[in-house]
């Protein structure tokens, strides 16, 4: 299993959330680099919560060494126009400009990137505008709710060949970089189970009851916000609360699920689920919200032409009682890697009176401490602020390196199948495949559309 040098490597790996802190370039690479020399301009899309706590703060922890600064605002709400330009000259003393709507900013604006921090549906169609704006694009998760989304960003992106960092802050965390390196190595040995929750007790999670009162539907443009999502009249809760309505927002799987799941894409190199069952309900919270207030999932992983191999994701939320908090646990034979604690040990594993009962060796993991960034809080922004600095500071460099960045659009892609097939379980009471030919959800024998 481990030797004391490996845990040691393992260990010591804590820059890996920032790679490409120091790039060497040729003459002629620098000639392919989007600003090199000169100052990257940036456009904020969508002012709310996420954006003044921690994309903006994050963004301005590495602005002056790496030469970016905002320059302009695009929101459909002209209060969260005006709320951005007051936070902007407050906190930073920087102007900037206003612009309507997205239209307006990709036309008259003049920015080299954006950072979407728009409605959960929005964040596909929205990267896909910048890239064809012309724009680098740092996008929060989820990707997309649906495949017809999923597939029309990733075909802009590739089309126009632009940076797209998408909000899975855990890929720049030093502590999941030692993760994955381990698995990847092969010490841990093959994953037979992961088990992963998000808790709260917490009625109000999503809910802006006093703004819901003070937004006026002239204020701002709700035809422009459904997008292409079915016209209905304008609703303060669907446009302010989106995360609890459907389809608007998934709310659980796309808000918490997603961090989650990209983990196992990305540690093991699988793209998808090969299977979803979920179940769910609104038990508790009755306030004509329409996504669930606790959901289970459980998902079967592995390699798509060996059903042979493979492991089960059990992964459960509620928003009505905290115990347990956040929980991400993988499990091998020899003991569990625990991302709660940031520990390697030997719980759960093969011990020598089981083992040589059958005539095998027992398998039990030297115990060490992955490095870490922090506890992730159920009451934070869905992640420390100083994964979301870190993450923000790939996207930075990246832009400049034309690198792909540590959460590229195709693990956005790929993290939007694994939640629009939880969605559709949970929406439909379907056993949920994926049809790899088609890049389509299928509920049951049927294509899951909204």
């Amino acid at each position: 299993m481990n030797t004391e040098n490996s845990r040691r490597d393992f260990i010591k790996k804590t820059a890996l959330g920032t790679a490409g802190l120091s790039m060497a370039f040729s003459a002629k690479s620098y000639s392919s680099i989007i600003g090199a020399n000169d100052r990257v301009n940036v456009g904020i899309v969508g002012f709310a919560s996420r954006t003044r706590s921690s994309l903006i703060p994050s963004f301005y922890d590495h602005s002056q060494k790496q030469n970016f600064r905002i320059t302009a605002v695009s929101d459909i709400w002209n209060r969260r126009r005006d709320e951005c330009v007051d936070f902007m000259k407050e906190r930073f003393d920087t102007k900037i400009k206003t612009y309507r709507n997205n239209e307006e900013l990709y036309d008259k604006g003049k920015v080299d990137a954006v950072i979407i921090a728009t409605a959960d549906f929005q964040h596909a169609l929205h990267t896909k505008e910048a890239v064809e704006g012309g724009c680098d694009v740092y996008v929060e998760k989820p990707f997309a709710e649906t495949m017809e989304d999923n597939r029309a960003a990733m075909a802009a992106i590739k089309k126009h060949k632009k940076i797209v960092q998408v909000g899975s802050q855990r890929r720049s965390a030093p502590n999941y970089h030692a993760a994955e390196e381990y698995i990847k190595s092969g010490q841990f040995g093959d994953i037979v189970a992961v088990e992963m929750t998000w808790n709260v007790n917490q009625p109000g999670r999503w809910r802006l009851p006093e703004l819901t009162k003070e937004i006026k539907e002239k204020d701002t443009d709700w035809k422009r916000f459904l997008m292409n999502r079915p016209y209905e009249p304008w609703n303060p809760r669907k446009y302010l609360e989106y995360r609890l309505f459907w389809p608007y927002s998934s709310g659980i799987p796309g808000q918490w699920m997603a961090h989650q799941i990209d983990t196992v894409h990305w540690f093991t190199g699988l793209p998808h689920p090969r299977s979803v069952a979920a179940n769910g309900g609104i038990y508790l919270w009755k306030d004509g919200r329409e996504n669930f207030d606790t959901m289970t999932a459980v998902f079967d992983y592995g390699p798509l032409n060996d059903k042979s191999k493979g492991f089960q994701v059990i992964y459960s939320s509620r928003f009505t009682n905290s115990a347990g908090g956040t929980k991400e646990i993988y499990y091998s034979n020899g003991g569990e890697l625990n991302l709660d604690t940031n520990k390697v040990t030997p719980t759960g594993g093969l011990t020598e009176r089981h083992a040589s009962s059958m005539g095998m060796q027992p398998n039990l993991l030297k115990e060490f401490e992955l490095k870490s960034v922090g506890k992730i809080e159920t009451d934070a922004n869905t992640g420390a602020d100083n994964m979301t600095s870190l993450h923000m500071l790939n996207w930075m460099q990246c832009v400049r390196s034309r690198k792909e960045p540590n959460a590229s659009a195709q693990a956005g892609y790929e993290h939007s199948i694994a939640n629009i097939m939880v969605t559709a379980a949970l929406r439909t009471g379907e056993y949920v495949t994926f049809d790899t030919e088609k890049q389509e959800v299928i509920a049951g024998s049927k294509v899951f559309h909204i």
